[in-house]
């Protein structure tokens, strides 16, 4: 939520209209009621008037988005998440270090576009077990993974073990590069669908996280779907269901989550067990402007969200 947390200060604090390339997180709602208070939504830089104030979206953007909007005098606030900027610097090191560079993740996503930008040259996706075999690189000794933050743990995990038998001297991250967000959600996931008939993910159709949890909860035998809201749900899933797991992606707002829980009530599911399986406490810094921009309103009495 720090991305959106950013989106809305800088409303209060500059004014509409500001400008944020891509969705600034993949959730449908979000990014609609943003659109209500005066964010207007960008495909690329270029569509932002020359020295206007832009925001870089959670999942990051390459070298080559901020080469354009340093060119156009854009006035540049970095929501990336810090996890993103995290496997971005882990690519420059390895590439500066003559490592071919192996990213695990899906070509379409935000995320891979923008951390491929960081070394193109020496970088190749793969999205299944199945990709790694036709992998070719200059040095089978010189080789490096990293991984996009939404996959999902077993997926990943697969990738990874069969890049170490291809490449025994395979190098990785220091630490993991799965988002702590959405690893808790899937190992909760886990624990959940076991005992519920149905599960249902509040998120939008191109959120990795969201779509992980779906699979996650399908692997394991439990019927799962993907909703943006309460209005999304069809009676018929309900049908001889004693219990049924609602669960949300990282960016789907609390407020949605709620309308599930009491919709579902209208069809006798009355009594609501909060399961807590992992605590999330980290916590991220707002950009430097964002924090100023915070600060200033509070000293001068201003609610700022």
């Amino acid at each position: 939520m720090r991305a959106i947390e950013i989106v809305k200060i800088a409303l209060e604090a500059f004014g509409a209209p500001i400008y944020v390339r891509r969705e600034i997180v993949h959730n449908r709602h979000v990014v609609n009621e943003l659109s209500k208070e005066g964010a207007i939504f960008v495909q690329e830089v270029d569509e932002v008037p020359v020295g206007g104030r832009v925001i870089f979206s959670a999942h990051g953007v390459s070298p080559a988005v901020r080469e354009r909007s340093k060119s156009r005098n854009l006035k540049v606030i970095d929501a990336t998440c810090p996890l993103v900027s995290k496997v971005h610097f882990e690519a420059v090191k390895f590439a500066r270090q003559g490592y071919s560079l192996v990213l695990i993740g899906h070509r379409e996503h935000d995320e891979i576009e923008g951390t491929l930008g960081e070394a193109p040259a020496v970088t190749q996706v793969v999205a299944s077990v199945q990709e790694v075999a036709t992998l070719q690189v200059p040095d089978p000794d010189r080789v490096a993974y990293l991984t996009q933050t939404t996959l999902s743990l077993h997926e990943a995990r697969d990738i990874i073990k069969a890049l170490k038998l291809k490449f025994p001297k395979i190098a990785g991250p220091r630490t993991k590069d799965i988002c702590y967000a959405t690893e808790n959600r899937q190992v909760s996931v886990r624990h959940v669908a076991r005992d519920a008939g149905l599960v249902l993910v509040v998120g939008s159709a191109n959120s990795s996280n969201s779509n992980r949890l779906v699979e996650v909860s399908r692997s394991l035998g439990t019927t799962s779907y993907l909703i943006d809201d309460f209005r999304a749900i069809h009676p018929v899933w309900l049908e001889d269901v004693v219990t049924v797991a609602v669960t949300a992606g990282a960016s789907a707002p609390e407020v949605l989550v709620q309308g599930v829980v009491d919709h579902l009530r209208n069809y006798g599911f009355d009594s609501v067990e909060e399961v807590e399986v992992m605590l999330e406490v980290m916590h991220f810094n707002l950009p430097v402007e964002i924090a100023r921009a915070a600060a200033t309103a509070a000293a001068a009495g201003v609610p700022v969200s």
